[in-house]
């Protein structure tokens, strides 16, 4: 019935969690999707006789939120970790990046400038409040823990080719999580070790998707939200695509400026000005099946200025190309406002501007070893996370009663992803189902 539905915007990993955590608690909830799929980011297409990601995606061995989500739904066995070989393309020489031992090898920077950069990384995991690190910026924070040449060497490519003309705004907060959280993710040895799901990303979000239907939840697919019906100041509806689904409540999990769309007309202007005032970068993202590998690294870091992209993911050097019918999988990705030039390539343009910064890199490459490629597009890749980022934040809550938001830009101190999104919405649908 509607006055005890829950009404879920978006059927990311976001949607599916809050929907999960309300069924539990007795509530009944319809699930708004635009797309065909379940997934969000996480969302797949078909290769060979699986499904994989459009967008890389993997687990830290310490994202417990998600482990324990897989765990209620008893798909534990469908864990899979394994080690993977992070690396560095730099100066047109590839470098290992897995290990202590392989830090202490990096010649691209001095003995003491290496011990200072694994010095960096220890650092960075004991900062107990992150608050201290909100009027900093990332490069200033960087450049204090590691000294300029460190900086140069190994942040400051990565900050500009992740963010482009935003680097300097990015703030020292949103770069100590990320040290932070993947510093923690090793192997007894030390070495990096990351979390994959059987069957990929997919796999749970229709496993989670199934679960929903069979407790009575519903799922409207290629249903677009358009507006909010509001009677008193209190939440009664979504409108899409013509038509109403009802409800006592709703949780919008879209980007903050689609959300500030949506309701804008039922609050004041200042308000929705807020919710556009988080920034966010798109990202373009090229797929490639492979008949051959191009190295044994995993994730190849790009710390080379003139580069185009700030990684190069070999995901069959993480889950098997067995997988994909022994094709290898390879992304290019990059972020960048959704009015560049090359997000508004054609597929063709895009993959003909990939290729020569491919073979740079892997002079053997040719392209007959292309045996398919896919283009993805995101609009709201990235939150662009800048200094005093916590002043900037809406609240769950809206002026609209009943109206809430659960988005990827309000995980904070982390930075986006699955395991953090499931946390912190699953805390939400708990207080609106008391």
């Amino acid at each position: 019935m509607a006055e005890d539905t829950v009404v879920i915007i978006g059927g990311g990993f976001t949607g599916l969690a809050a929907a999960y955590q309300l069924l539990k608690q007795g509530k009944t909830v319809t699930i708004i999707e635009s797309d065909n799929q379940v997934g969000g980011l996480a969302s797949s297409f078909p290769v060979g006789s699986t499904r994989l990601e459009k967008f890389y995606h993997h687990w830290f061995t310490n994202d417990q939120n998600v482990m324990e989500l897989i765990g209620e739904l008893g798909l534990t066995d469908n864990i899979l970790l394994r080690p993977t070989k992070t690396g560095m393309y730099y100066a047109n020489n590839f470098f290992q990046l897995s290990t202590p031992l392989d830090l202490l090898r990096f010649k691209p920077l001095r003995l003491f400038d290496r011990l200072r950069l694994g010095v960096l990384a220890l650092r960075a995991r004991r900062v107990k409040d992150w608050r201290d690190l909100e009027d900093l910026s990332a490069a200033e924070w960087l450049r204090s823990m590691g000294g300029e040449r460190v900086y140069k060497v190994v942040w400051e490519p990565l900050l500009r080719g992740k963010f482009g003309d935003v680097a300097q705004e990015i703030s020292a907060v949103w770069f100590w999580s990320k040290l932070k959280l993947r510093g923690g993710s090793r192997g007894k040895h030390g070495e990096e070790q990351l979390a994959y799901f059987r069957g990929g990303f997919s796999g749970l979000a229709d496993a989670l998707a199934e679960w929903i239907v069979a407790e009575g939840g519903k799922i409207l697919l290629e249903c677009c939200a358009t507006g909010i019906d509001v009677e008193d100041g209190q939440f009664r509806a979504v409108i899409c695509d013509n038509r109403r689904v009802d409800g006592a409540a709703a949780i919008s999990t879209l980007p903050l400026p689609t959300t500030a769309g949506l309701i804008e007309q039922h609050v004041d202007q200042a308000y929705a000005a807020s919710l556009r005032r988080i920034r966010y970068l798109g990202n373009i993202c090229l797929v490639l099946e492979l008949d051959r590998s191009l190295s044994s690294t995993y994730w190849l870091n790009v710390n080379d200025p003139d580069f185009p992209f700030v990684g190069l993911i070999e995901h069959t050097n993480f889950e098997p190309p067995e997988t994909y019918g022994g094709r290898h999988v390879v992304y290019l990705s990059k972020y960048l406002p959704n009015s560049d030039r090359l997000f508004l390539m054609s597929d063709d343009e895009f993959l003909d501007f990939c290729i020569p910064y491919i073979r740079r890199m892997f002079p053997a490459f040719e392209r007959q070893w292309i045996m398919g490629y896919h283009v993805w597009r995101a609009s709201f890749s990235q939150p662009i996370v800048e200094r005093r980022y916590a002043r900037l934040l809406p609240a769950e809550t809206t002026p609209v009663k009943g109206f809430y938001i659960a988005t990827m830009a309000q995980i904070y101190p982390e930075d986006r992803g699955t395991n953090y999104a499931i946390r912190e919405v699953r805390a939400i649908a708990r207080r609106i189902a008391d």
